[in-house]
């Protein structure tokens, strides 16, 4: 990527801003490589805002003010997301092993039984699918 990195943090001035530059600080925010803050000090931009003036006009995700307000960020979403992952397949494992010694112990099958049972469920639960009409 051709970063327009400033050497000694330069300032920059508004009129210096391209389309071209604006959109690829845009992608790098978005890509999740740096917050709209540590873009701007990054590439010595001085409005406060002005990176995420940018994000709600030029950018793909919702970045507008009230869409903001108590929501994480996409990075954060995605952490958020993948923690609840990790923990739903360590519930996931402790039921199984709990199935297994219960299956052990008290000489029961109690996987096949459940999985009958499921899938007679779904069955039931399916609406009936209306055959297409022969020509």
């Amino acid at each position: 990527m051709g970063q327009e990195k400033l050497p000694d943090k330069q300032k920059r001035t508004q009129k210096d801003y391209s389309l071209a530059f604006k959109l690829q600080v845009i992608e790098e925010v978005e890509k999740g490589l740096m917050t709209y803050k540590q873009a701007q000090h990054h590439y010595g931009i001085q409005g406060r805002s002005t990176v995420l003036v940018w994000l709600r006009k030029h950018g793909r995700l919702d970045w507008k003010i009230n869409a903001m307000k108590g929501k994480p960020t996409p990075n954060g979403k995605i952490r958020e997301l993948e923690k609840k992952l990790k923990r739903l397949e360590q519930e996931k494992e402790i039921l199984n092993r709990a199935i297994d010694i219960a299956d052990q112990t008290l000489g029961t099958d109690i996987r096949k039984k459940y999985l009958l049972l499921s899938l007679e469920a779904s069955k039931q639960q399916e609406p009936e699918q209306p055959m297409p009409p022969s020509e």
